[in-house]
């Protein structure tokens, strides 16, 4: 190991002679462990461009496997730089697994388009909103298909209710802590009631 504690070309050049060799488990983890700061380089960058309901943490452990394939997979007599190699078999991995997760289906994300556009598109000729039958009209659509193109439309606009707005001093405010309780008293609403049933008590004493 060198003063930074990183293991010298040496010392990687010779776990790899010596895994390529004989497949040795405990060789084949210091591999990992040195290789590991492209796995999390690879996944900041683009967890950077994905929304804020994806961890960062789950893109790493889905690069861990794509490094695991690039170490088994590599031909050291190939003259080929292992970063290079392994950069795109790390990327490759993450982006499955996020394809893999993406529950909303392909088709469905295109016919919530065509909505949003034929919706759009009929607002400005109408002035105004357009009802059920004028839409399915405009999207060649029955009414019961059109429904259930609403649905799974709707679905695509989910959010995490632990997605981070934004932070402050003492902790993070999230999706949660601001949506409204519908069934909840409104503060200001009882204040003015109890004031105002004040006032009229008073009225009635002095009356009498």
């Amino acid at each position: 190991m060198n003063d930074q504690g990183r293991a010298t070309i040496e010392q990687v050049q010779a776990w790899w002679t010596k895994f390529k060799k004989d497949g040795d488990e405990a060789t084949r983890n210091c591999l990992l462990e040195h290789y590991l700061p492209i796995v999390k380089y690879t996944a900041e960058r683009l967890h950077n461009k994905l929304p804020g309901e994806v961890e960062v943490d789950d893109l790493i452990s889905s690069g861990v496997f794509g490094l695991l394939d690039a170490v088994k997979a590599f031909d050291t007599s190939r003259g080929v730089k292992f970063e290079t190699y392994c950069a795109q078999r790390i990327r490759g991995a993450i982006l499955d697994e996020l394809r893999a997760l993406d529950w909303v289906p392909r088709l469905v994300r295109r016919r919530a388009s065509k909505l949003n556009a034929a919706t759009g598109a009929l607002e400005a000729q109408l002035g105004r909103k357009p009802n059920e039958k004028e839409l399915a009209g405009r999207m060649k659509l029955t009414i019961k298909d059109f429904r259930k193109l609403q649905r799974d439309a709707h679905a695509t606009s989910f959010v995490s209710l632990s997605r981070k707005w934004f932070e402050s001093d003492s902790r993070d405010i999230c999706e949660l802590d601001i949506l409204e309780d519908c069934s909840s008293e409104d503060p200001i609403l009882c204040a003015q009631q109890k004031d105002l049933k004040e006032l009229l008590t008073r009225g009635l004493s002095r009356a009498e």
